[in-house]
């Protein structure tokens, strides 16, 4: 068993409030969730209008699968048109 972890810092320059930010944060969210069999959740900046740090964790049989998802988890964010990935982390246990 093969554990993927991935943390995800970003900015969403156009967020205003923390509303705004949320409805962002949700939409991407969602739309991750829909398209990769993953848990994702905010953990860090929540207060901030305009970053955010995500976890994304999935469990996979072969190392080589679980890089291969986090990875295009990270492209699917980046081709999100209100936010910035700032940096990224990837683990595999």
């Amino acid at each position: 068993m093969v554990i993927g972890a991935l943390a995800v810092e970003i900015s969403i320059p156009g967020a205003d409030s923390l509303e705004a930010k949320r409805i962002v944060l949700r939409s991407l969210k969602d739309r991750v969730r829909r398209s990769f069999n993953i848990s994702i959740v905010e953990v860090e900046d929540n207060d901030q209008w305009q970053s955010a740090v995500l976890a994304v964790v999935t469990v996979g049989n072969d190392r080589q699968f679980t890089n291969q998802i986090l990875s295009k988890i990270v492209d699917f964010i980046e081709h999100s048109h209100d936010l910035v990935i700032e940096d990224y982390r990837l683990s595999l246990f």
